[in-house]
């Protein structure tokens, strides 16, 4: 019980470094729509650039061979929940940025926090698909705080293209976790061992059909992109679609069969919030949140913190038995 308590720990906080890294996508991309790049070369880019970067760590680690066997044996798995995942997931996101502040991007993301436990019983039987009441009303509290913070920002007055924005991310709130517990579930039902690292590899390379067809609209539309958006988007696939992506699924991939734990893991992007609010000050002249907003991080915080508690404590559930997993994989 206490190694595996450490292991959820030690996921939580693998899930708090990819926030980190994660937070990234909001600065830069927002960077880019004010400096009037188009948001598909955006989207694209950043996957069709963190490709060959993925390609270059597996090949130090020797690990294509498991990727390419499990590619051919489910192809059309892998494309669709790819697709999902990674390709209509970032699309809402990086629209989003052409029409929102990173403050608010970030802020309507968390809304993941309560998303990834909801899919629980849409895609496990058996003792998964029950919902972790604790962790569930921790994450509450999170998105109370989210809330908080974006009605400060915005005196409580959203327009349309707040609206808009705001609906594309809740969308990819859901698109993102979506992807990646299907994935984790396939991969259990067909006996396939990948890593963090093979799995968003397989997720990037089985999403390239989709993001070549976005960079094709987006060539039609505005042309060439320019070279300072090729940059920008670079420095999006180092540390958002590498570095943070490889943490974050390698936290998930400790905890799958632990609900309340993979959803504290999911909650760590929470923090997010505070750290696109402190590089939105610094680099993109954004107002530092006060008043109200500073309660609401206060309480994005306390639910971070509370959640690390309650995995701290030990698994909330019980890792499924042998007959809950033949069940699972046979669904």
């Amino acid at each position: 019980m206490q190694a595996r308590a450490r292991q959820a720990l030690v996921a939580v906080l693998l899930g708090l470094a990819a926030a980190l890294f994660f937070t990234s996508t909001y600065v830069l991309n927002r960077a880019i729509a004010n400096a009037g790049g188009h948001w598909a070369w955006s989207a694209s880019l950043r996957y069709l650039l963190t490709l060959p970067m993925l390609a270059l760590v597996l090949s130090v680690q020797r690990g294509h061979a498991p990727v390419w066997r499990a590619l051919r044996a489910h192809p059309l798995a892998w494309l669709a929940w790819s697709g999902i995942g990674f390709g209509l997931f970032c699309v809402c996101l990086t629209w989003a940025a052409a029409y929102a502040p990173a403050w608010l991007v970030a802020g309507t993301f968390q809304l993941t926090v309560i998303a990834g436990m909801l899919l629980g019983p849409l895609l496990y039987r058996g003792r998964r698909a029950r919902l972790p009441r604790a962790a569930l009303a921790l994450g509450a509290v999170i998105v109370a705080g989210v809330a908080l913070m974006q009605g400060a920002h915005f005196g409580g007055h959203l327009d349309r293209d707040a609206w808009f924005a705001l609906a594309a991310v809740a969308a990819s709130a859901v698109l993102y976790p979506l992807g990646n517990r299907a994935i984790l579930l396939h991969l259990e039902r067909s006996g396939e061992p990948l890593d963090a690292t093979q799995r968003v590899f397989g997720m990037t390379l089985a999403s390239q059909p989709f993001f070549w067809l976005v960079a094709a609209g987006a060539w039609q539309v505005a042309g060439p992109p320019p070279m300072t958006q090729v940059l920008l988007a670079g420095g999006v696939a180092l540390f958002t679609g590498t570095i943070a992506t490889i943490l974050f699924f390698r936290a998930t991939g400790m905890v799958r069969n632990d609900p309340a734990a993979l959803g504290a893991v999911e909650a760590m992007q929470a923090a997010e919030l505070l750290f696109s609010s402190a590089l939105g000050v610094v680099l993109l002249g954004e107002p530092a949140p006060h008043g109200v907003a500073v309660l609401g991080a206060v309480l994005v915080v306390a639910g971070i913190v509370g959640l690390g508690w309650l995995v701290g404590r030990g698994p909330a559930i019980d890792a499924p038995d042998a007959e809950a997993v033949a069940t699972d994989r046979g669904a």
